[in-house]
């Protein structure tokens, strides 16, 4: 787990700002080196050592969960702090990681709906406008991750569901720890294989895939380990030390070493048609989140209007899940 007061982390306002300041922080299993204080943001922690840079989710009342760009939140915090590694020439690797209790739970399920224009009259948003945020959502975000020009680590812990599976799979290498719980709940909004489907087919198989994409399911880090979700199963005492020593390492390769083995990926990556998945997959989206729904089906968007907020929508979809099993058992 990470603690911003322990790593001299400064936690932002949301306005840019250049400091001045180098201090010394000793990392555990790295020596000495010199932390150069970049710029601030409200919702992400960034800092600089060496080749290596550290983007820190730091929402974990909200357990990081995500919102869109544009939104002024989160998300728009952590592609500022991605803006600065990726200009930072002496930046080969990038540790992305989570504040508090969780790596990422997901979506910000408080705005879901909402940055369509959806209101809780009951209004349902058109489809241009549903488009417009979706494709842009997938093509700039997740696809910007899974092409980044750095070398991408995933530093999970905790939740990382949704939003935060995505990101996972997107990255380059993850190391998890032992409590780490991974999955797409998301299909519960509606639509089976709403996540980037080829990538997680790519790295899963199609068949676990399938499973995570139409159960929803929770797994553990040890099955993420089994089916390639994740690179290493260690210790919350050693996630830290771990991710660094991996980070030191990969520091070490030439900076033109990585960016040609970047290239070859992309050239890679495209012919397999992986990079045609994030526009496919906006399109779905923005349609997925417009479905109708029938009296004997779960809507976790009604739910939401009718019972007054996220965690009663949710409850609401465990009710359901129980009394179809119920159902079934009779």
């Amino acid at each position: 787990m990470v603690h911003s007061s322990e790593d001299h982390f400064i936690r932002a306002t949301g306005e840019p700002l250049y400091v001045a300041v180098v201090v010394q922080v000793n990392v555990q299993r790295r020596r000495t080196v010199d932390f150069e204080l970049k710029k601030k943001f409200e919702y992400v922690l960034y800092e600089e050592s060496g080749h290596v840079a550290r983007i820190t989710l730091n929402f974990p009342e909200r357990r990081n969960a995500i919102d869109f760009r544009g939104q002024g939140g989160i998300c728009d915090n952590f592609h500022a702090a991605l803006d600065e590694a990726e200009e930072n020439d002496e930046i080969k690797v990038v540790i992305i990681r989570g504040e508090g209790r969780s790596f990422c739970a997901g979506h910000d399920l408080t705005k879901v709906g909402y940055v369509y224009g959806m209101t809780d009259k009951g209004n349902r948003p058109n489809q241009r406008t549903r488009l417009k945020v979706d494709r842009a959502h997938f093509d700039e975000h997740f696809k910007r991750i899974f092409l980044f020009p750095k070398i991408t680590i995933a530093q999970v812990h905790g939740h990382c569901l949704g939003e935060g599976s995505i990101i996972v799979e997107c990255s380059d290498l993850a190391i998890a720890t032992e409590d780490a719980q991974f999955g797409h709940p998301e299909v519960w909004l509606g639509g089976t294989g709403v996540g980037v489907l080829p990538i997680i087919i790519a790295t899963v198989g199609l068949k676990r895939a399938m499973d995570l994409m139409t159960t929803g399911r929770h797994i553990g880090a040890q099955e993420a380990e089994r089916i390639g979700l994740v690179n290493k199963v260690v210790s919350v005492d050693k996630l830290e030390s771990e991710v660094n020593a991996l980070a030191d390492m990969l520091g070490r390769l030439p900076k033109d070493g990585i960016a040609i083995g970047k290239a070859l990926r992309y050239m890679v990556y495209d012919s397999l048609g992986l990079l045609s998945s994030f526009a496919q997959q906006g399109i779905f989206h923005a349609i997925a989140t417009n479905m109708h729904w029938e009296k004997d089906e779960y809507s976790f968007f009604k739910h939401r209007r009718d019972k007054g907020g996220v965690k009663e929508a949710y409850q609401g979809r465990d009710v359901f899940r129980a009394l179809k099993l119920d159902e079934r058992d009779e």
